[in-house]
């Protein structure tokens, strides 16, 4: 079991290894974006990246393509809905529910 810890809202949740930080938020009741339904599609449920990066797995190349498309994109972006949790991280979630 690892810890991931949401940004701004300063929640840490435990996640299973191999959830997807998209996975991991709905579980928790920490609010995301996922207008795609977690497809890879869209950009809604963008994530920065904060603390402890080899916390996720490697990112594909399906979703370097769709962050190319996000404004504010930087090298520490992912898409939630792709990053899978393979230890403890820190992530910023960019697009907040309402």
């Amino acid at each position: 079991m690892s810890k991931v810890t949401f940004m701004p809202m300063n929640q840490t949740v435990d996640a299973q290894d191999g959830d997807s930080i998209l996975e991991t938020a709905l579980n928790n009741n920490i609010p995301i974006q996922h207008a795609c339904g977690g497809f890879c599609s869209c950009t809604t449920c963008h994530i920065i990246v904060k603390e402890k990066p080899l916390g996720l797995g490697k990112m594909e190349e399906d979703e370097e393509e769709t962050l190319a498309r996000v404004e504010g994109w930087t090298k520490d972006s992912r898409l939630g809905c792709q990053a899978k949790v393979q230890g403890d991280v820190i992530v910023e979630v960019v697009n907040l529910d309402d």
